[in-house]
C-alpha cells in the first residue's frame, strides 16, 4: 500500500480544508471568497458545487461530523454556518460582533457551539439561539493582546486553547450556562470559572506566533507550534511541564495528535515531521515522514508542466536552471494538516493542504516503517 495519496485540487493555494464525516465529501478554499464542495469518486475529487456568501477570503472552516454542518469564516469580518437542505448549501447568519477579519474557526466536540478567532484581539464563542433562528457569539477578550491565529477545543466541551501573535498559548473557560447546563466543574487545568475566564497561559519563551495549538486525545496534554522554528508541549497532569524542542527546520504552521504520546507537524519545510513525547515529558528531537527524492530530467517534460513547477515553487524563469528544485511531495509550505480517518488517540490517515495547491493524504502505518534513520538532530 502506498503511505500517500497526492490530489491536485487547485491552481491556487489551499487556504484552509476540512472533511465530512466519512471523508466522501472535502470543502476547501483556493486563497479567494469562495467555498468549493467536492464528492469522492474512486481515487479522485470531483467538484460538487461552490458557495459564495463571503465577500472577501474564506480564512478558516469546519465541517462537524454528527450534525453535518459547515461553518466558514473570513476576512470579510463574517461566519457562516451551512446546512444542506434539499440537495442546496443554505448559509445561516452568525453574529460574530467583530471589527477585524476572522482567522480560525472550531467546532465544540458536541457540536453545540463553535468558536471564531479573530484579528479583533478576541475569540468569538458562537451557540444557537432558537428564538432567532440565528447564531449568536460571546466574546473572550482579556488577556488576548494581538490577533488570534489558532484554536482548539478540549475534549470535556468547556474548554478551549487559543494561540495568538502576543507569543502566547492560552487556555480559556468556554462554559455558556445556555448551552452547558450546570456541568461545569473544575478541570486538571484549573478550577472552574465562568466564561472566559483565563485558567492557563504558557510562554516558551523565546517568542514566536503561536501557528498551530492542538489537546491531546485525553485532554491532558496541550502542544503548539511558532514562528520561531519551535514545538511544545504542556502536560497539565504534571504540573504543567513544558518541553521544548528548537530543530534544524523553519516553522511550522500546523501540528494535530495522532495518538496519546506523537504529534505530526508540518510548515515551511514542506514536509510533515512527527514528534514524541515520553511518560517523562520529554520530547523527541523530530522524524521526517517525507523523504525527498531528486528526480532525474527525462529531457521530455512539456512546457506547461515546467512552468507549472516554476509557478508552485515561486519561481522565475532566470532560477528554473539554478539547481534549487524542490522534491518533496509537497512543492511549497504546508499551511494546515487535519486527521482523515482515526481520532487524536489513534490516526490511521492524516491529510495535509499546502500553499502549492495539493491536498495530500498520509498513511501513518506505511510511513512508521520507512521513517527509520530520519531523525532531525
Amino acid at each position: 500500500m502506498s503511505d500517500k495519496e497526492v490530489h491536485e485540487l487547485s491552481i491556487c493555494p489551499i487556504t484552509c480544508f476540512s472533511f465530512n464525516k466519512d471523508c466522501s465529501q472535502l470543502a476547501f478554499s483556493p486563497s479567494d471568497s469562495t467555498v468549493h464542495i467536492y464528492k469522492r469518486a474512486g481515487n479522485k475529487w470531483v467538484k460538487e458545487c461552490e458557495l459564495s456568501e463571503h465577500g472577501q477570503r474564506v480564512t478558516g472552516m469546519a465541517w462537524a461530523p454528527t450534525s453535518n454542518r459547515l461553518v466558514t469564516c473570513g476576512a470579510d469580518r463574517n461566519a457562516y454556518v451551512w446546512n444542506l437542505q434539499d440537495g442546496q448549501w443554505k448559509p445561516m447568519l452568525v453574529i460574530l460582533r467583530i471589527n477585524r477579519a476572522a482567522t480560525c474557526v472550531c467546532w465544540s466536540p458536541k457540536e453545540d457551539k463553535f468558536a471564531v478567532g479573530s484579528s479583533a484581539r478576541l475569540i468569538s464563542v458562537c451557540y444557537f439561539e432558537k428564538e432567532n433562528d440565528w447564531w449568536v457569539s460571546k466574546h473572550i477578550k482579556k488577556p488576548i493582546r494581538s490577533t488570534v491565529l489558532c484554536l482548539d477545543w478540549h475534549p470535556n466541551n468547556l474548554l478551549l486553547a487559543a494561540g495568538s501573535s502576543d507569543f502566547k498559548t492560552r487556555v480559556f473557560s468556554a462554559f455558556i450556562k445556555e448551552v452547558d447546563g450546570k456541568t461545569n466543574t473544575d478541570t486538571i487545568w484549573g478550577k472552574k470559572s465562568s466564561f472566559g475566564g483565563c485558567l492557563s497561559e504558557f510562554s516558551n519563551g523565546r517568542g514566536g506566533w503561536v501557528h498551530g495549538v492542538s489537546f491531546s486525545a485525553s485532554g491532558n496534554k496541550l502542544a503548539w507550534v511558532g514562528h520561531d522554528s519551535s514545538i511544545s508541549v504542556v502536560n497539565a497532569a504534571n504540573e504543567c511541564k513544558m518541553a521544548t524542542v528548537k530543530g534544524n527546520f523553519l516553522p511550522f504552521a500546523a501540528c494535530v495528535w495522532v495518538t496519546e504520546n506523537s504529534i505530526v507537524t508540518a510548515g515551511y519545510d514542506y514536509i510533515p515531521i512527527l514528534f514524541s513525547h515520553d511518560d517523562n515529558d520529554a520530547l523527541s528531537a523530530g522524524q521526517k515522514l517525507d523523504v525527498p527524492k531528486k528526480k532525474e530530467s527525462s529531457g521530455t517534460v512539456s512546457a506547461m508542466a515546467k512552468f507549472r513547477t516554476m509557478d508552485k515553487q515561486a519561481q522565475s524563469a532566470d532560477d528554473s536552471g539554478s539547481g534549487t528544485g524542490v522534491h518533496t511531495t509537497h512543492q511549497n509550505a504546508i499551511n494546515q494538516v487535519q486527521i482523515y480517518s482515526g481520532t487524536k488517540a489513534g490516526a490511521t490517515k492524516f491529510a495535509t493542504s499546502g500553499v502549492d495547491g495539493r491536498l495530500v493524504i498520509w498513511d501513518v502505518k506505511s510511513l512508521e516503517s520507512s521513517i527509520a534513520g530520519l531523525k532531525i538532530s
